[in-house]
């Protein structure tokens, strides 16, 4: 009998490895890759966390993907599975974006979500 394969973590846009390519190129300290986490804050209770990584935290779940190391910070995993990770530049908007099948909702000016 086969076992179901777990879903990612999360997943990652060209666009999004190419920013967080430029990002670390940038960066005045020697970083591993991104951290993602979710943070207890605006009017629908939570908000992703986005920071270089200069080492492997115990614990982080490790991303690979299309050349960049994402490390998820493990209190964040349950809110992330299966989520998305894009870049978007627009007239409205420029940064990361997180499509997360876990969100149930987001606050009106869309910083914040729950699950």
């Amino acid at each position: 009998m086969a076992t179901a394969a777990l879903p990612k973590a999360l997943s990652i846009t060209d666009a999004a490895a190419e920013r967080v390519k430029s990002l670390m190129t940038k960066a005045t300290d020697d970083i591993i890759g991104l951290r993602i986490g979710v943070k207890a804050r605006g009017c629908s209770g939570l908000s992703y966390d986005v920071q270089y990584a200069k080492e492997k935290m115990k614990f982080d779940e490790v991303v690979e993907d299309k050349g960049v190391t994402i490390l998820i910070d493990p209190a964040a995993v349950m809110f992330l599975i299966g989520s998305e990770m894009d870049y978007v530049d627009d007239k409205f908007q420029t940064g990361f974006v997180f499509k997360n099948p876990n969100e149930k909702g987001r606050c009106g000016c869309g910083e914040s979500f729950h699950v």
